[in-house]
């Protein structure tokens, strides 16, 4: 386990050492609740999808892909596996997450700092907005959206202007957490893939405090792994019945998972 994943998943521990050193006055961060997880079902995944985005909407598993030249837009139907493209991105664009809200989708892209909006029934480009800095992760409460830019940072944004309105500095154990990628708005709470780990933080978006780690390191079995296979990202819910879904970049396969307390 490299440090990083350490530092997440292992419990903050406080060690004495001589030389009279005063204990500190101040209460500890309170530690996060620890999730494993069961696998409940399983569906099929494109191995090539480099998937950035992943959301769940009547009936339809829509999906954002990354890289330059190759990123789009699909919905698959879980049920019979068939996956259409509703649209491709410019060239020299890298797509990043994606949300839908209000009959709209909603589309970031890694540096070129543009969201773009399209109208969900016909696939038409209705605007484009401007933002500073790097597009990541975005979800929505259904009346905000929320984005992440790979920092420790999650912002409030207004979805008829795209302006910022507030921002929550996201931490585990009092401390700063960065790398925040895929976002999925999961009963009240933002849950984040953290880039380059096996490991979703749950948060509150009011405090920032990450209140449990989804441990799934192993989700996706080394049978299944290929060297074009990547990190873990994609998170879905599924709010009619509770089922949540995950996925990763270029994975074979997405899977239905139910959390397991430690």
């Amino acid at each position: 386990m490299n440090r990083f994943l350490a530092a997440l998943l292992l419990p903050a521990v406080m060690l004495s050492c001589g030389g009279g050193r005063k204990a500190s006055t101040h209460a500890a961060p309170a530690e996060p609740k620890r999730y494993t997880y069961r696998v409940k079902a399983e569906y099929p995944h494109p191995a090539d999808f480099y998937t950035q985005g992943l959301q769940f909407a009547d009936g339809k598993l829509w999906e954002g892909t990354g890289l330059e030249g190759e990123s789009a837009i699909y919905s698959t139907d879980l049920t019979t596996g068939r996956t259409e493209k509703f649209a491709s991105s410019p060239r020299n664009e890298f797509g990043e997450g994606i949300t839908l809200l209000g009959g709209k989708l909603y589309q970031l892209t890694w540096t070129q700092n543009t969201a773009r909006v399209y109208d969900l029934a016909t696939g038409r480009v209705l605007r484009e907005f401007r933002y500073p800095g790097e597009g990541w992760g975005l979800t929505t409460d259904g009346s905000k959206l929320y984005m992440s830019n790979g920092t420790s940072s999650i912002y409030r944004i207004d979805p008829e202007t795209f302006r910022r309105e507030s921002s929550v500095t996201v931490t585990l154990r009092g401390e700063p957490l960065e790398f925040l990628n895929e976002l999925e708005w999961i009963d009240s709470r933002i849950w984040a893939n953290i880039y380059t780990t096996d490991v979703i933080a749950v948060i509150d978006p009011a405090t920032g405090r990450v209140e449990s780690l989804v441990d799934l390191r192993g989700l996706l079995p080394e049978s299944e792994r290929t060297p074009r296979t990547d990190v873990l990202n994609g998170i879905a819910y599924d709010s009619h019945t509770g089922r949540i879904l995950v996925t990763g970049k270029r994975w074979s396969k997405i899977y239905e998972i139910e959390l397991v307390e430690q």
